[in-house]
C-alpha cells in the first residue's frame, strides 16, 4: 500500500495537516480553539492563544495521544491536562513562537 504525498493528514477531526507541514483548520473548530486556549491559561500560566493550542494538537497527536477520528471537547478535562504539557513545550523550546510569527 503507498501512502499520497500529496493528500492531507488529518490529526483530529477539523484538523489536518499538508505534507508541506502546514496546519489547516476548519473553521468550525476555530471556536473550539479559543475555548481551549482560555482554559489552557489557567493551568500553564501562560498567554496561550489558538496557535499555542493548533500546535500543541500536533504535537500531541504525533505522539499518539489524540485519535484522528475522535472529536476535542473544551469540556474534556484530560484533553486538557495533555495539551497543556504541550502547550509548555511550545514556550520552553520555541519561547512562545509558532508559525509565522515573528
Amino acid at each position: 500500500m503507498s501512502v499520497d504525498k500529496t493528500s492531507d493528514y488529518r490529526i483530529v477531526p477539523g484538523i489536518s495537516v499538508t505534507p508541506a507541514g502546514q496546519a489547516t483548520v476548519d473553521p468550525s473548530v476555530a471556536n473550539l480553539l479559543f475555548d481551549l486556549a482560555i482554559k489552557l491559561e489557567e493551568p500553564t500560566n501562560l498567554p496561550v492563544d489558538v496557535e499555542h493550542v493548533l500546535a500543541a494538537i500536533v504535537l500531541a497527536a504525533r505522539k499518539g495521544e489524540l485519535s484522528p477520528n475522535t472529536p476535542l471537547s473544551s469540556d474534556d478535562p484530560v484533553l486538557v491536562e495533555a495539551l497543556a504539557v504541550h502547550v509548555k513545550t511550545v514556550f520552553e523550546q520555541f519561547d512562545g513562537k509558532v508559525g509565522g510569527e515573528d
